[in-house]
């Protein structure tokens, strides 16, 4: 007798075949196909469930065998195809219809809930399963792929009540599908309106979350860099079905998907700690599980005083920022996680915070300034799109009457500038206009004859790199989206360097750029 079960493992994981013989011999369990000490000690735990539940464990040898025996299992998530495989090789559950189940088993026969469901419904309808049996916490997660042909049961006893469903009808009830998060991310995160001034940085935020770009942002501290950056996914363009299914299956992955809402509908924010380590932030583990970065997949990822975190973890980001997608590589295997994010960092000028401004004196010496900045390394620099700095001026003389624009209002101009680049860029299998590298076509940016001459003046003046150039490309395209250009303008050009630029005056831009 025998179900299917699934052991998660990276993005893909496998199915595993849940086999069971029993046979006349000493009373005991035997578990092979290299399972853990979780799995080993489900044992014990079905022992108490059967009771518990009215049913009757066998008095005879009964053997476990979980396949392929060469890959290692592990966790909890065993113990109910485990359960009903007994049950059903003791004559207590019919099983003649092929499905998988998941779930940890309490003393009581109750059910817990399990990462990885969604994964596991969608390698095994690519297996040929269609029948399914989960946690009822787990329930709503399945019916993203599951079309209703799961069951969600809170006790051995219900799993049992839904097999013979099964066994009866050949499918088990019909559910509804789940539900987006229903949370009002304005209310969640803040409202731009509540910062005053900024208007080169809200302009500059905007701008990012329409394109995907990534974004600096350094400035003495109170400047308002962190508040306003929290309330970047405020004006963030919702997910589409694809990319909610693609970013939920990453946090099932990790157990990070809650109940309440389980399809991610709208783009994440990541913000760790400085403190993370590099597997936390990377991923890793024994299971290659997914770390913040592919968390952050299809949405932002916020390092908050950038140059406080770890070295190898700044420098680490490089590939993954450039590629959008990680590959881990262990002793128990590898495997290449998704990790399309969008950077967002910010940053003080040096350790004080105190250089540049007004009225206060910086004790930090240029050394220490140096080694500050090289934490985050030229190389991930170089990928930033949008720099902004936030001089001490600019965080005086902010009016305390004047009218703010509300997220509503930008966020209605980046949805519109969303759907522009996902109909043009579509064709090319890119998603936002940050994703465009140097060797697509200039037919996919729209330059106009001006804004070419104006491009190679800059370049020239102010020398750019290659990297440089294609950066400055790919925000200038996002600037004419949001203007609803179908063609790139010598002034969709010009704010674009302003915005690379690192200093903050940006009447010398113009001038360097002028033929």
């Amino acid at each position: 007798m025998h179900i299917s079960s699934y052991s998660p493992f990276g993005i893909e994981g496998m199915i595993v075949r849940v086999e069971v013989d029993i046979r006349r011999g000493i009373p005991g369990v035997d578990i092979s196909g290299l399972a853990d000490g979780a799995v080993r000690e489900s044992r014990e735990r079905i022992r108490a469930a059967f009771r518990n539940s009215g049913f009757s464990f066998p008095q005879d040898r009964v053997l476990v065998n979980l396949a392929p025996a060469g890959v290692r299992k592990e966790g909890a998530a065993f113990d109910l195809p485990i359960a009903v495989a007994i049950l059903a090789a003791s004559a207590q559950a019919p099983l003649r219809a092929e499905c998988l189940a998941l779930g940890e088993l309490e003393l009581s026969g109750r059910v817990r809930p399990v990462r990885g469901v969604l994964a596991a419904v969608s390698a095994s309808k690519d297996a040929g399963i269609e029948s399914f049996i989960v946690p009822e916490e787990n329930g709503a997660e399945a019916d993203i792929l599951a079309e209703g042909r799961s069951a969600a049961v809170s006790s051995l006893s219900e799993a049992v009540a839904a097999l013979r469903v099964l066994d009866a009808t050949g499918r088990f009830p019909e559910r509804t599908g789940p539900s987006p998060d229903p949370s009002d991310r304005r209310f969640r995160y803040g409202d731009f309106s509540d910062a005053r001034g900024l208007g080169r940085y809200k302009r500059a935020l905007e701008i990012a979350a329409a394109g995907g770009h990534h974004l600096l942002a350094f400035g003495v501290p109170g400047a308002g860099k962190t508040m306003l950056a929290r309330r970047l996914p405020g004006i963030l363009a919702p997910l589409t079905a694809e990319e909610s299914v693609e970013t939920t299956r990453l946090h099932s992955l990790a157990g990070a998907l809650g109940s309440a809402a389980p399809l991610v509908s709208t783009p994440p924010f990541r913000a760790p700690h400085h403190s993370a380590s590099a597997e936390g932030i990377l991923g890793g583990g024994r299971g290659l599980r997914p770390g913040e970065i592919s968390l952050a997949h299809n949405g932002v990822l916020f390092l908050d005083e950038a140059p406080e975190f770890r070295s190898n973890v700044l420098h680490s980001l490089r590939e993954p920022v450039e590629d959008g997608g990680i590959t881990l590589s262990r002793a128990g295997g590898k495997a290449t996680l998704p990790a399309d994010f969008q950077l967002l960092l910010t940053a003080n000028p040096c350790p004080c915070g105190r250089l540049g401004k007004t009225n206060s004196t910086c004790f930090c010496s240029s050394e220490e300034v140096a080694r500050h900045w090289r934490r985050m390394g030229a190389a991930l620099l170089d990928r930033v799109d949008l720099r902004v700095p936030l001089a001490p001026e600019s965080v005086r003389g902010r009016g305390i009457g004047a009218q703010e624009e509300r997220s509503e209002a930008i966020s209605a101009r980046v949805r519109a500038a969303v759907e522009m680049q996902r109909e043009r860029l579509e064709p090319f299998g890119i998603r936002r206009n940050g994703r465009i590298g140097p060797a697509q076509p200039d037919r996919l940016l729209g330059l106009d004859a001006p804004s070419k001459a104006v491009l190679a003046a800059a370049a020239d003046k102010l020398g750019f790199s290659g990297r440089a150039r294609a950066s400055v490309l790919r925000v200038a395209r996002t600037v004419a989206d949001l203007e609803g250009s179908i063609a790139v303008r010598r002034e969709h050009v010009l704010e674009a360097i302003q915005h690379r630029r690192y200093g903050d005056d940006p009447f010398d831009v113009l001038a360097a750029a002028e033929l």
